[in-house]
């Protein structure tokens, strides 16, 4: 963690402690997410930098190694939660949290409900054809129709569903959500 020869080793160990908390709490709830704890403390304590910070100064910093950084600096650039900066003088990779909570929400869900969405909608039109061809093939068949058209009525209320969700993750990337459910209550 950053150090401040302003502070008093009293005040500075208040300053880590209180951080430290933070910092477990952050890498637990990732978890949730489906990001590693570590991962997570990664992201907290970059969240507590006042500057960018290289893969090697995170290693120190957390004990580990520089692969490990790398595989958890990477994860968190993906989803937009870090950003890798350019500073003038540095021929190293810096990199610096994402401080807009609400923005890095919005992103990691619209990153994770894009991509499950559009897997399982091109999974339920794929089905909805074949059962549409079955539906065909076997014309005279009521039992087998009467079965099909439960299915096929099941699949036009799951695609119904995720075109719905698909119109929600464009409010979190267009920002609109923010204009439906405001940051600030002031």
């Amino acid at each position: 963690m950053e150090r401040s020869e302003d502070l008093t080793p009293e005040q500075e160990q208040a300053l880590l402690k209180a951080r430290k908390r933070v910092i477990e709490t952050i890498g637990n709830n990732m978890e949730l997410y489906g990001i590693t704890q570590s991962t997570g403390h990664l992201y907290g304590l970059l969240f507590f930098q006042n500057k960018p910070m290289t893969l090697d100064e995170m290693g120190r910093a957390m004990e580990m190694s520089k692969t490990s950084m790398s595989t958890g600096v990477r994860t968190l650039v993906d989803l937009k939660m870090v950003n890798k900066v350019w500073e003038k003088g540095s021929r190293k990779d810096l990199y610096e949290v994402e401080l807009d909570w609400f923005q890095t929400f919005a992103d990691f869900f619209s990153l994770k409900w894009r991509k499950a969405a559009e897997m399982n909608l091109h999974a339920l039109r794929r089905t909805k054809s074949e059962l549409q061809e079955l539906a065909e093939r076997y014309a005279g068949d009521e039992a087998f129709q009467h079965q099909l058209q439960a299915d096929l009525s099941k699949i036009d209320e799951a695609i119904r569903y995720y075109i719905w969700l698909n119109r929600l993750i464009e409010t979190f990337e267009s920002g609109e959500i923010f204009k439906l459910v405001p940051k600030d209550m002031g």
